[in-house]
């Protein structure tokens, strides 16, 4: 009897990353367009040509233009293809695997610099967007309230290192690092002002310090 035909893994693995490019080509061409005609002003038929698609194409690959821009955050916070969950990030790992608040604060601040370094052009067009958009603005307040939770799981975090000041509860804490962890802040610096983000990290390790810290 002949023996029957093998599905070959490299054709698989050749279909999944041609499809991730794909997937990735159609966000950069968004994110493009987003930024320079704003989410209203930007068609599906639009961010297909630019990203020299078909519109079924695109549709498959990421979906709406709600689901675009669910996509660009989700990828700019993970720094990968899709999303991630925060405790399963590199970062996270070595902030909850470290025993002193400093060293904790320090791959903190890192970690949210090269965030906000893909984050913040993301966020200028999501803001644009919740402005016409009612799912991107439920997006938008999402995106937010999870940052805050999580900063409460931050400032947990550190307080079981023994080093925070007494005179400050966990959800204070929290509250001022969601404040300067947020794009508004990383856009007044470094946008406005033109710090590095080098500049930018040290400041917000050492504001951290000096701030949270006994």
């Amino acid at each position: 009897m002949p023996e029957p035909v093998k599905t070959r893994p490299y054709r698989a693995t050749a279909r999944a990353v041609q499809t991730a490019r794909t997937r990735g080509t159609i966000l950069a061409a968004a994110l493009r367009l987003f930024t320079s005609r704003g989410y209203a002003g930007t068609t599906v038929r639009q961010i297909a040509d630019e990203a020299g698609v078909h519109p079924d194409t695109l549709y498959a690959s990421v979906g709406r233009k709600p689901e675009i821009m669910r996509a660009l955050v989700e990828a700019a916070l993970s720094g990968q293809a899709g999303p991630i969950e925060a405790t399963e990030r590199d970062y996270v790992r070595r902030i909850r695997s470290s025993e002193r608040a400093t060293e904790m604060i320090d791959v903190y601040a890192a970690a949210i610099t090269a965030i906000q370094e893909r984050m913040a052009p993301v966020t200028a067009a999501l803001r644009g967007a919740a402005e016409s958009d009612a799912s991107c603005a439920a997006l938008m307040h999402e995106i937010s309230e999870r940052r805050a939770a999580n900063m409460l799981l931050f400032a947990a975090d550190l307080r079981a290192t023994g080093d925070l000041r007494d005179d400050l509860t966990d959800q204070e804490i929290a509250d001022i690092v969601w404040s300067m962890n947020a794009a508004e802040y990383w856009e007044l610096l470094v946008v406005r002002r033109g710090w590095t983000p080098l500049r930018f990290r040290d400041w917000l390790a050492d504001a951290w310090r000096r701030t949270l810290l006994a």
